[in-house]
């Protein structure tokens, strides 16, 4: 993968944030530089190799978060933890230290992927 310009600036947004970002967050702390599809193609490629992973959301807007050391690398994307979301400012974290619970599947079935996103209210918006 080349680092482009516009690579750069979008993995630099990421870096800058301690939440989970929406298309809409990127592109307006991109400052518009870029557009949809552009920013579209970049965050699919940083999916692709494993640099950043999507979360679940009841809302229709896709968030997306740095993955961690433990899920980096294409092929080795391993991004099986609990997530937040605050109820009151839409903020959404991962939270690594929480451990998925174990899900036994029936017969038969094969486990891929466990999207778990826990709602609530943060610490910020607690006070």
């Amino acid at each position: 993968m080349s680092l482009t310009n516009g690579r750069k600036s979008i993995l630099d947004v990421f870096l800058s944030s301690k939440t989970a970002l929406t298309h809409q967050d990127i592109e307006s702390k991109c400052s518009n530089q870029f557009d949809r599809v552009t920013i579209y193609r970049t965050l699919q490629t940083f999916i692709d190799k494993g640099l950043i992973h999507t979360i679940p959301s009841t809302d229709s807007n896709i968030r997306y978060a740095l993955c961690n050391e433990a899920c980096l690398g294409s092929g080795h994307h391993h991004d099986n933890h609990v997530h937040f979301k605050c109820e009151r400012c839409g903020d959404t974290i991962c939270l690594d230290e929480v451990t998925v619970p174990v899900v036994k599947l029936p017969s038969g079935y094969s486990l891929r992927e466990i999207n778990m996103v826990v709602s609530g209210t943060c610490r910020s918006c607690k006070k």
